[in-house]
């Protein structure tokens, strides 16, 4: 095992944190993954001749769009449950708040990008952890977001039926100054992120990841050599006319 030496995580834990990460990867998709996320045939055209496009291309698009979706939920996978292996109280619940530590009381909902919440999730959340303090008064709940909009440890100021309302332990906390409150150091994130890449290198280098593989052209094609036609037989199969659809 190689020295990672970060101090707050062992050298086996985050090996073992990265390999679980490494593993949830994506590298297939076909035709029923690709359909399953509900295609838009006419978002499709019109990306297609605005773009200047083929549709060969526009179609390769979305499924690499897909496949990084996937990918990213994994990355909120790395980001949130680092800190089962952190202990020091810190805990990952399989319901609730997504990290917790009863003891220092303080309750997290972590966001991978600042802006991932629309009005009605930020205000639910908001709700909660008011309703967190109502039953606690010495509980602290924290927004932290991995990509904040810069560096930042403050009240979330927040407006609910146009009324503004702040509260000083209801906070807005970038990643780096939430590592700093779990171990104490102020470079802790930093570390981390310098040691990254070579950890992923190991991980990579010790396991047998899947062949990638991507057949969605090969099937839209055995419908109809015509892909255009064919995501929309995909999609609008069932619909009025669409029996003697043709484009």
């Amino acid at each position: 095992m190689k020295k990672y030496s970060l101090g707050f995580i062992s050298d086996e834990d985050i090996f073992e944190h990265v390999k679980n990460t490494v593993m949830k990867y994506r590298f297939q998709i076909d035709l029923n993954d690709f359909n399953g996320n509900l295609i838009d045939p006419v978002k499709l055209t019109f990306d297609s001749i605005v773009y200047k496009k083929d549709v060969e291309d526009v179609i390769e698009s979305e499924v690499i769009r897909q496949l990084d979706k996937s990918n990213t939920n994994h990355i909120g996978y790395f980001h949130q449950n680092i800190f089962r292996f952190i202990g020091r109280g810190w805990t990952v619940p399989n319901t609730g708040y997504d990290i917790v530590n009863q003891s220092r009381k303080i309750y997290v909902e972590m966001k991978n990008k600042h802006n991932t919440m629309n009005s009605s999730s930020s205000r639910n959340t908001y709700l909660r952890m008011q309703d967190t303090l109502i039953k606690d008064p010495l509980a602290t709940c924290l927004l932290v977001e991995v990509i904040a909009s810069k560096s930042q440890d403050i009240p979330w100021s927040f407006c609910i039926d146009k009324n503004k309302v702040c509260h000083e332990k209801i906070r807005r906390v970038s990643v780096d100054k939430f590592y700093e409150m779990v171990t104490g150091d102020r470079c802790a994130f930093k570390n981390l992120c310098e040691s990254l890449p070579g950890i992923i290198e190991d991980v990579v280098a010790s396991v047998s990841l899947p062949e990638k593989s991507n057949t969605v052209l090969s099937e839209l094609k055995a419908i109809d050599k015509n892909l255009l036609k064919s995501i929309y037989l995909l999609s609008f199969k069932t619909y009025e006319g669409f029996h003697g659809f043709n484009i």
